[in-house]
Parts: structure tokens; C-alpha cells; sequence
């Protein structure tokens, strides 16, 4: 979901609490704190000798401690309002992929994408998910399915060009 999209759906739902599911059916204590917002530009070169660049914004999530137990989750609204004042002061990339990093004790940082969201009662959850990192010069390298490669014992050399 890019960030405009993702402002769309805050719009829309702007009475309701905001919740995020960082693993099925495991959320984001109400403790939360949207503690960073992050604007970030990617210049990358993958393992086949691309070059790529792209936009994303991460908002960072945080549970403070000194509010365990916590019932009740930030509204939307307030969420929209803290994005706003963001925006002021850091233009948004509207078609950025937007993302979302969050750990506890129990679960590793990972940044997370938006992989859907649902409404329940008057709350609406944001469903996270990982993605698995990829080989993305595949046909440089000469594989077409990734488990193929691991079951043939294939193993890519040194200046082969592959990953």
C-alpha cells in the first residue's frame, strides 16, 4: 500500500481505533507511540549489477513501557493529525510504499508492509506482514524457481555474475 492510499484509509475511518496486527492474530499493545516517521530514498544495486531507486515511508512503532496494561488504542484521528504535522515539516512521497518497523521482547525489528486491513467493531486494524527477501537479478542468474536451485545443490560462484 503506498502512503497516499494508506492516508485514504485513516480518512475514511477517522472515528475508529487504530490497531496493527504485526503477526496473525498478535497486535501491537495499546501502549503504542508512532515515535518516528521516516522519508526514505533507496539507491540501490542488486546482485546482478542493476541500479534501482525508489521512495518509502517507515513509521516506527514503539510500546512504551511505562503504559503496560493499557486498554485503550490511539484513535485514528490522532494518528492523522501526528502524520500531519509530519507533513509539514517533511513532504511525503505519496506513492512511496508506506511501511512499518516494530519489535518486542518476543518479536524481532522488522519493517512490515501493509498487507490488508479490516474493520472490527470500531476499530480499524492494519494487517502487517513481513516480506521475505529475494534474488532480484534472477535471470542473470540463471534461476527460475529459488527451490529449484537449492535442491540441485547449485551453488553460485565467484564472478559468475549471480548472486
Amino acid at each position: 500500500m503506498n502512503t497516499q492510499e494508506f492516508f485514504e484509509v485513516l480518512e475514511t475511518h477517522k472515528n475508529k481505533s487504530l490497531l496493527f496486527e504485526y503477526a496473525p492474530n498478535l497486535l501491537v499493545g495499546a501502549n503504542y507511540h508512532i515515535t518516528e516517521v521516516k522519508h526514505i530514498a533507496v539507491d540501490s544495486v542488486d546482485c546482478g549489477a542493476r541500479t534501482d531507486a525508489w521512495n518509502e515511508t517507515v513509521v516506527q512503532l514503539w510500546e512504551s513501557p511505562k503504559e503496560l496494561g493499557k486498554r485503550d488504542y490511539m484513535t485514528v484521528f490522532k494518528a492523522l493529525s501526528i502524520f500531519k504535522k509530519v507533513g509539514t515539516m517533511k513532504s511525503y512521497d505519496l506513492n512511496a510504499e508506506v511501511k512499518f518497523e516494530y519489535s518486542n521482547a518476543t518479536f524481532h525489528t522488522a519493517q512490515l508492509f501493509v498487507n490488508d486491513f479490516v474493520i472490527q467493531e470500531n476499530n480499524l486494524i492494519i494487517k502487517l506482514a513481513i516480506e521475505k527477501t529475494d534474488c532480484k537479478a534472477k535471470e542473470a542468474c540463471g534461476v527460475t524457481d529459488k527451490k529449484e536451485v537449492v535442491a540441485s545443490g547449485e551453488v553460485c560462484a565467484p564472478g559468475s555474475g549471480c548472486c
